[in-house]
């Protein structure tokens, strides 16, 4: 009987404590549930580790150190993407080249006329047909495939030089002259020119010699800042000789590679302009001067007038070379022949476009490629 009173004060006492803590298990509920794990066999992977309670806590993540910008060398633009405007001109008289199966007297027409649209020249167009002429009765050539590759033959064998670089002297102080009429890109030629002469590491000054322009010395001066170069001007209207002197001074007082000066852009058609040119040009070959370019600039959209320009500027200054700006906008690029054809003078640079990576040197054979294009 004892036993019984024992056990059932032992089962009260159960009852008690499960009904007091079972209240606080059904109060807690998910809180002491384990978070759901996958199961084995279902291509998760399981990572076992501590389990953070995340609250609000901020998670700041290491900061991403970022590479350094990659120096990518400038694309050289493309004499035939950027020779459209030209290769359009010719492109029509082309194309009915090739679309017969003979070489006839309209065969003939077709080229004279294709050539004169580019601004090749009567004279010289007439000079590359004659001697393509010659070439297809002694090769006996028929087609009119072949004959078009005997007209940019000729053309390039005319415009080979076997020298179109930039002279200059080591240990000498450098003097490349621009010479040129206003709006042709004097001024725009030298900053990028400039711009690539430092990057090549050549200590460049320039001297702003075009003092009538009010805003030359301006314009000079943004391109000195861009490319680090040293610039020398004077009073508006002051003696463009002893501008471009004073900067040669500069430059040797540096141990400077380079000294480029801009020039005055007159009109070529006046005397007393042209005088000035010749005593600045006098002036630039003084000691310490020692002048190994002077450079034309052209624009290639006013086709044979800057011809005319071109043999009054030889006269005056000797031009060693040319730089025809703005060739991707003009339908005259056959220019550069009519020039090489009439003065001897090799065209060394052209401009392809409004960036300073767009001034490059001119390669005759990529530009008479792209000039008679037909695809």
């Amino acid at each position: 009987m004892e036993i019984v009173v024992i056990l059932v004060v032992i089962g009260v006492v159960l009852g008690v404590g499960l009904a007091l803590v079972a209240p606080r298990l059904r109060s807690r509920g998910p809180e002491l549930e384990p978070p759901a794990r996958p199961s084995v066999g279902q291509g998760t992977a399981v990572e076992e580790g501590p389990e953070v309670d995340g609250g609000d806590v901020d998670v700041l993540e290491p900061p991403v150190e970022e590479a350094p910008p990659e120096v990518v060398a400038p694309v050289r633009p493309s004499f035939r993407e950027r020779l459209s405007k030209a290769r359009g001109t010719v492109s029509g008289y082309l194309g009915s080249i090739l679309s017969r199966s003979a070489i006839d007297d309209e065969t003939w027409d077709d080229l004279e006329e294709a050539l004169i649209r580019a601004d090749v020249g009567v004279g010289p167009a007439t000079e590359v047909l004659d001697a393509v002429r010659a070439r297809v009765k002694a090769d006996g050539i028929e087609s009119p495939e072949v004959l078009l590759e005997a007209v940019k033959d000729e053309v390039k064998a005319r415009l080979h030089v076997d020298d179109r670089t930039l002279h200059s002297d080591e240990g000498e102080t450098n003097v490349w002259l621009f010479v040129g009429v206003n709006g042709v890109g004097k001024t725009t030629t030298i900053g990028k020119l400039g711009k690539r002469e430092a990057e090549v590491g050549r200590t460049v000054v320039m001297a702003a010699g075009d003092t009538f322009r009010a805003a030359a010395a301006e314009q000079l001066g943004t391109w000195a800042e861009r490319c680090g170069a040293t610039l020398v001007r004077g009073a508006e209207g002051a003696d463009p000789s002893s501008i471009v002197f004073d900067g040669i001074t500069k430059a040797a007082s540096m141990g400077a590679d380079l000294l480029l000066a801009d020039t005055a852009g007159r009109l070529h058609n006046k005397t007393n302009l042209m005088d000035e040119l010749r005593k600045v040009r006098r002036v630039a070959g003084k000691e310490p001067g020692h002048v190994t370019e002077v450079l034309l600039v052209i624009d290639a959209t006013t086709g044979q007038n800057g011809l005319a320009q071109a043999r009054v500027f030889t006269e005056a200054v000797e031009v060693t070379g040319v730089v025809l700006t703005k060739l991707d906008g003009s339908a005259k690029g056959g220019i550069v022949l009519a020039i090489q054809a009439d003065l001897g003078i090799p065209v060394k640079l052209v401009g392809l476009g409004e960036t300073a990576d767009d001034l490059v040197a001119f390669d005759p054979d990529e530009f008479v490629d792209a000039l008679f294009a037909t695809d």
